[in-house]
């Protein structure tokens, strides 16, 4: 998303806030299955969702090839034709793999690029620092960071995000997976409320728009699009009371989101909505339990969706 001034490239940022629907990925007999994937992206700009995120941890990408991801990319982008933003995750730890992907997502008509913080090897600050301003350069689409430092057991610091902005002027946001309100407070302090904070955590939604967060891009968005898009419109229009009153309403499917490791419950319910078909996964993920089953379906039941 960047426009021309004068002969300079200039990135425009309007649209990247609210809610991004971070996308599950269906699966048919362990292959995946476009045509589902296709219908999902559609239902979810028909139920308001404010952008399309592919290859977050709801779409198991860990568990994807590269073309696969690329692919849903190139899907995503097709189905939305302009009319909502597309982000475009990476997924890996492998540097290699990284620029591999951001290669590719350079030559579609994605809106953003966003790359997670490298998983398992727990690189230091300063090796981290050098991996995003790395990949940040090659792009010269908007770059926004994932940072989930439960699942990549390694976080980054403010002081890390400021000097990867000083050093990669198209470093523009963070996906902030976790529940360090002060994180959020000091990064946008130290940058600047233009910095674009999403939180990606469905307990931590309000508390970080309180402190200035742009958006929200949560699992359960793929179950209910169109109330986790109405929190973030209700908080952008000053209607603090208002979305309070909706945070509450949904809190159990807020919680039930992490009632088995993401996205199961996630994609459970969407098979009891009736969104998608098979509620298949890919190893080492797994289908939930029957008890697991009876609790999402009472928390479904209470929240009026079957």
């Amino acid at each position: 998303m960047a426009i021309a001034v004068n002969g300079m490239t200039v990135l425009n940022l309007d649209a990247i806030k609210g809610s991004f629907a971070p996308l599950v990925v269906p699966f048919n007999e362990g292959e995946v299955d476009y045509d589902s994937y296709a219908r999902i992206c559609e239902w979810q700009i028909e139920k308001g969702s404010h952008g399309l995120l592919v290859n977050a941890t709801s779409g198991e990408p860990t568990t994807l090839t590269l073309e696969e991801r690329a692919r849903l990319v190139e899907v995503a982008v097709g189905v939305s034709a302009g009319r909502r933003p597309v982000l475009a995750g990476t997924a890996s730890q492998s540097h290699a793999e990284t620029v591999t992907l951001i290669e590719r997502y350079q030559k579609l008509a994605v809106d953003a690029i966003f790359v997670v913080t490298p998983y398992y090897c727990k690189p230091p600050q300063r090796a981290l620092v050098e991996f995003f301003v790395d990949t940040a350069r090659r792009t010269d689409k908007p770059f926004l960071i994932y940072h989930i430092p439960a699942r990549a057991a390694v976080a980054l610091t403010a002081s890390a995000i400021v000097e990867i902005k000083e050093r990669a002027e198209n470093f523009v946001g963070l996906k902030n997976t976790d529940d360090d309100i002060g994180l959020v407070t000091d990064v946008l302090s130290r940058i600047g409320d233009d910095f674009r904070i999403f939180c990606g955590a469905e307990k931590m939604s309000l508390p970080m728009l309180s402190v200035g967060s742009c958006g929200a891009m949560i699992s359960v968005s793929n179950v209910i699009p169109d109330k986790v898009a109405q929190l973030c419109e209700l908080y952008s229009a000053g209607d603090v009371e208002g979305a309070r009153r909706l945070n509450s309403e949904f809190s159990e499917l807020f919680a039930a989101i992490d009632w088995d490791t993401s996205p199961i419950a996630t994609k459970y319910m969407l098979k009891r909505i009736g969104v998608i078909s098979n509620n298949e996964h890919r190893l080492p993920m797994a289908a939930p339990t029957a008890e697991l089953e009876r609790r999402l379906d009472a928390a479904l039941n209470r929240a009026g969706l079957i």
